[in-house]
């Protein structure tokens, strides 16, 4: 049965257009043009700045794309993840977003594992201190992966073999190179950097001699003007990074990759890199970049955008997979007016997915955020709703929100639902870090405070056990009047419709929000009397 169960799922990921489908047929075709034992996927860091969530993004969706390869290929095939950390490129400048930058502007250029920890003694350098945030958070996430330091294989001798292939291709690397380059980094440009001995800063300068029987290079010291001769192996240079892009992946024999579409050239020159190196480049795609709340490019130094703990602050690590998994060629805004939509549709792909067929369920992001085995929803309220629920409340703990939440679902606890009780605790840190400091109430007109007044009327007149779908029809009779009437709609009962501005106006005035969810569920679930009292309110704020 297993086996008729794999063979069965395996028919319908080749049919699936799913994009981490889409990718892995790229490897399963490379497997086809050149057989291998195993298959390695690579993510790659600079910890030149703080980790940010485009980093984790790149983590998350090549798994994806190694659980889909292993289901397209039965699981027959090895598969390894590597997360490279280039930690030996040379400090270019002092990221904004860090202290001690004085300390650390004394270290410009050197690698950044030479450059001391500006943030505690914890760690022994600023590289070290980045990567252990990475691997923290990567690990909490469970992702299971190999962590890989570029000092680390640069000095321990495991790029040796590959640096002594670069040297011998050194003229095939600069043909392919200088073409891309401007006057003044032509004259200056080499694959190799070496590391001063003296001033341990990697070097931008070019080589002067080669020696491949040896080994060794020769360049000028910058600051004697002495010819100096060092070896490429051991850690001595680190090579540029599109030569060192293509020396990792040579070494280490990558087959799949991806990287951001500003890096779309420099994929492409060290595939040629790669070529001239006598390999083959992985196959992979470029994905759009993450904007911020201006549409400008997210940058691990300006400290722009979202950090890994602000999201893990006020959502859950679920929602974040999803915003990841979600059109990866489209260019997103990644700021924090988009978490609560990702909370709430998360849980509803987790619904659909009960309802859904074989071939649908493959198409679900839940499916590829789980690794084919997504939970069983029980979230009992949504995001949207909690939020207003703090809102209408002011709730300033979770006891209160968790007093309108038991009245609602009898029964429904913190201890039968850890994940609400989560949930809970996210919605307070986002209204309190971003609702509560927008909120502005708007003074309702003459006609808005006429049909206040009569939904007020009506809601004291339904039934202390009133459904939701009961609260909605009264709040729907009500809105049935100019301006609201929407003559292009039609109810089901056949009355006119009504526009989204009553609803955004209940909103507007009552809570001081521009939107909230579905009305009645909200009434239901925060009480009527407090819901009429929260009308008297406003009536008596404009009065």
């Amino acid at each position: 049965m297993a086996e008729t169960q794999t063979s069965s799922l395996r028919e319908l990921a080749e049919q699936s257009n799913a994009w981490p489908f889409e990718e892995a047929r790229k490897i399963v075709a490379r497997l086809k043009r050149k057989p291998k034992e195993g298959v390695i996927f690579e993510t790659g860091y600079g910890p030149s700045g703080l980790p940010h969530i485009g980093t984790f993004g790149e983590v998350a969706r090549t798994t994806m794309v190694r659980h889909a390869f292993r289901v397209l290929t039965g699981d027959t095939v090895k598969t390894r993840l590597i997360s490279f950390s280039d930690d030996m490129d040379g400090l270019r400048k002092v990221p904004d977003n860090v202290p001690n930058r004085e300390m650390m502007a004394r270290h410009l250029g050197k690698p950044l594992t030479r450059v001391p920890d500006p943030f505690s003694n914890e760690h022994p350098s600023f590289g070290a201190a980045n990567n252990a945030r990475l691997r923290a958070f990567l690990d909490r996430f469970g992702f299971q992966y190999e962590f890989a330091s570029s000092t680390d294989y640069y000095t321990s001798g495991r790029f040796d073999e590959t640096l002594i292939r670069m040297l011998a291709a050194y003229d095939k690397v600069m043909e392919i190179i200088l073409p891309t380059l401007g006057p003044e980094r032509r004259a200056t440009y080499s694959p190799f950097l070496p590391i001063s001995p003296k001033t341990g800063i990697v070097l931008q300068v070019p080589m002067i001699e080669r020696n491949v029987a040896k080994g060794a290079v020769v360049y000028v010291d910058p600051d004697t003007g002495e010819k100096v001769e060092t070896a490429v192996t051991g850690g001595r240079v680190k090579c540029q990074w599109k030569a060192d892009w293509a020396l990792r992946w040579v070494a280490l024999g990558i087959d799949y990759e991806m990287a951001g579409k500003d890096l779309i050239d420099s994929v492409k020159l060290s595939g040629e890199i790669c070529r001239a190196l006598g390999a083959s480049p992985p196959e992979g795609f470029n994905y759009e970049l993450f904007l911020d709340e201006h549409g400008q490019k997210i940058s691990k130094s300006k400290g722009n955008g979202l950090t890994i703990d602000e999201w893990l602050r006020y959502a859950s690590p679920e929602s974040l997979s999803l915003f990841m998994y979600r059109e990866p060629k489209a260019a997103k805004r990644l700021y924090f007016d988009v978490i609560p939509r990702h909370v709430d549709e998360y849980e509803q792909f987790l619904e659909a997915y009960q309802r859904q067929d074989g071939k649908q369920r493959l198409g679900n992001p839940v499916w590829h955020i789980h690794a084919g085995d997504p939970p069983k929803p029980d979230m009992p309220i949504a995001f949207s709703m909690l939020l207003t629920l703090v809102s209408s409340s002011n709730a300033e703990n979770a006891e209160t929100l968790w007093g309108f939440i038991g009245r609602y679902r009898p029964g429904v606890t913190p201890k039968t639902h850890p994940k609400l009780d989560a949930l809970v605790t996210y919605a307070i840190h986002y209204f309190r870090d971003f609702v509560l400091p927008a909120k502005k109430f708007r003074e309702p007109s003459e006609v808005e405070r006429a049909a206040l007044t009569d939904l007020r009327d009506a809601l004291s007149q339904l039934p202390a056990d009133a459904s939701a779908e009961q609260i909605q029809d009264v709040v729907y009779e009500i809105g049935r009047r100019e301006p609201f009437l929407d003559h292009n709609k039609k109810a089901k009962d056949g009355k006119p419709g009504v526009s989204l501005d009553w609803f955004n106006m209940l909103y507007q005035v009552l809570l001081g929000q521009e939107k909230g969810p579905r009305f009645g569920s909200f009434v239901a679930v925060y009480g009527l009397q407090n819901t009429v009292e929260m009308i008297d309110g406003a009536l008596a704020r404009s009065a």
